[in-house]
């Protein structure tokens, strides 16, 4: 079990399909000193990767503070790969020519500048309890009845997120 410092936050994400494009949703822990809080939302049509990227974001955009440090422990390769390997700054070069996502990966981008940011590859499905609880807010949001929608995967209205705490 990870425990944050003042000025560090630990973040635990995964995302979820039904179908894969289906219906998805994303889970996320934040964990800051000893407060922890959830967040999640589904959609009712996008795929896996997008709910990967957007727990992330939500993530990110659910901190107040700025210049933080950032450990994001996720089960996605997609994005520990981008990030790690540099195929992120070179889809951007490339204005991501041939690559999907591209809404989320500048959203993610521009938010990693407002922070020190480091990720984390953590097996799916296994002994954490972190990873597992984001897999079950992750697949209820999936599984719920009202979804948002994926507006840059179905173009159409704005996209609030159902946001939960605990302590």
């Amino acid at each position: 079990m990870k425990k944050s410092t003042l000025n560090e936050v630990i973040i635990y994400t995964d995302g979820a399909s039904r179908g894969n494009p289906g219906p998805g949703g994303y889970g996320v822990i934040l964990i800051s000193g000893n407060h922890k809080k959830e967040l999640s939302a589904g959609y009712r049509l996008t795929t896996n990767n997008r709910m990967e990227l957007m727990a992330v974001i939500a993530a990110l955009e659910a901190l107040k503070k700025k210049n933080l440090q950032v450990k994001i422990y996720t089960d996605s390769n997609y994005i520990v790969n981008a990030i790690r390997k540099g195929w992120l700054n070179d889809w951007i070069a490339k204005d991501f020519k041939g690559k999907k996502n591209k809404d989320l990966w500048l959203r993610l981008h521009n938010l990693m500048q407002q922070h020190q940011v480091e990720f984390h590859w953590v097996k799916g499905h296994d002994q954490n309890p972190y990873n597992n609880r984001c897999d079950q807010l992750a697949t209820h949001a999936a599984d719920h009845a009202a979804l948002l929608i994926d507006t840059g995967y179905e173009p159409s209205a704005s996209h609030p997120t159902h946001i939960s705490s605990i302590s």
